[in-house]
């Protein structure tokens, strides 16, 4: 039998599935770019999106942190001091009943 009439032929169904399977050619492997350089591939390009502040922003934001800064420890200070006059009274008091 010719190679012509066993293709044509249906009645040899495994042979004509083998050989598709033969014909096939294995796929080659796409190469995949390596994990940590697509990261910093990515990262670089971000960086490229982001607005930068100016120096004068900078400088005022900075004055910003420092004020709210003096006053959260002020008012901490302040607590402090009231929490501390609060429990000398407390103690103060317990110490003339007791």
């Amino acid at each position: 039998m010719s190679e012509q009439e066993k293709r044509d032929n249906p009645a040899t169904p495994k042979e004509s599935v083998s050989s598709e399977k033969k014909a096939k050619a294995p796929k080659k492997k796409e190469k995949k770019p390596n994990r940590l350089l697509r990261w910093f591939k990515d990262l670089k390009g971000e960086l490229k999106k982001v607005t930068w502040p100016t120096a004068k922003d900078t400088i005022k934001n900075v004055g910003v942190v420092i004020v709210c800064v003096i006053f959260v420890g002020i008012f901490i200070w302040l607590f402090d001091y009231l929490a501390r006059a609060v429990i000398q009274a407390l103690f103060a008091l317990f110490k003339h009943l007791g």
